[in-house]
């Protein structure tokens, strides 16, 4: 009786588990919904964000301004396109072949350098995701792309990536990193400003401090001679 009994609390607790888990997905898949005329107001890594700079001053507020897709400079849409995923158009929210790359040169580093993530992966991350690497955020990650690519075409993917990608510190969306570094309008930036912007996304916190730090600027020349072949929506 006593082995029957916790089969059956433990068959409990597992159905339990599966129905908070479909609640959780369903609820997902109601926002990402809704995200196809309602623009996000924030992110969870935004969320994040915010609590670590208020634990440091109250009184701290994160830099972030939604602008509509057609105020967004098309250099910075090329230059995020060229630095993070070429293939934005033509793959269904996975690069394939760009994680295998990614595998192979963390395997000859002997550590993490290439991540291999689209775009859509990348947001997914950044609208629901904390920043933990555990494998179980990864499925939830993959779970969440598919969502994404299946409810939003890539303009309105693309329109939202533009507006929640951290770019410094408490710095969030084109708008504001266009004020933030150069005190003008997202739909004003140069190709030479939205390279630099695009190099940065990997380490904004540390770039906004090191503005002339060599790999940047290296980095930024290399996306600028790509983005003239970027296709964007």
């Amino acid at each position: 009786m006593k082995k029957t009994g916790i089969l059956g609390w433990l068959g409990r607790g597992l159905a339990a588990l599966l129905i908070l888990v479909l609640l959780w997905n369903v609820w997902m898949f109601l926002h990402i919904l809704a995200w196809r005329w309602v623009n996000p107001s924030d992110s969870a890594f935004m969320q994040t964000q915010l609590e670590r700079l208020q634990a440091e001053n109250p009184a701290a507020q994160l830099e972030f301004e939604w602008v509509d897709y057609e105020q967004i400079s098309p250099h910075l849409k090329r230059a995020l396109v060229a630095a993070e995923d070429a293939k934005f158009l033509d793959h269904e929210g996975f690069d394939w072949e760009g994680l295998q790359t990614a595998w192979e040169k963390n395997i000859k580093k002997g550590r993490i350098v290439a991540g291999g993530s689209t775009i859509t992966q990348q947001l997914a991350k950044n609208l629901f995701l904390s920043g933990s690497r555990n494998p179980l955020r990864k499925v939830e990650e993959a779970v969440l792309t598919v969502m994404i690519e299946a409810l939003l075409d890539k303009r309105r993917i693309f329109e939202i990536y533009l507006n929640v990608i951290e770019w410094g510190d408490g710095v969030f969306g084109a708008q504001a990193a266009a004020q933030h570094y150069y005190r003008i309008d997202a739909k004003k930036l140069s190709a030479a400003q939205s390279a630099k912007l695009a190099s940065m996304v990997t380490n904004p916190r540390y770039f906004d401090q090191n503005r002339k730090d060599r790999r940047l600027l290296r980095k930024a020349a290399i996306i600028q001679r790509r983005m003239p072949y970027a296709e964007i929506p």
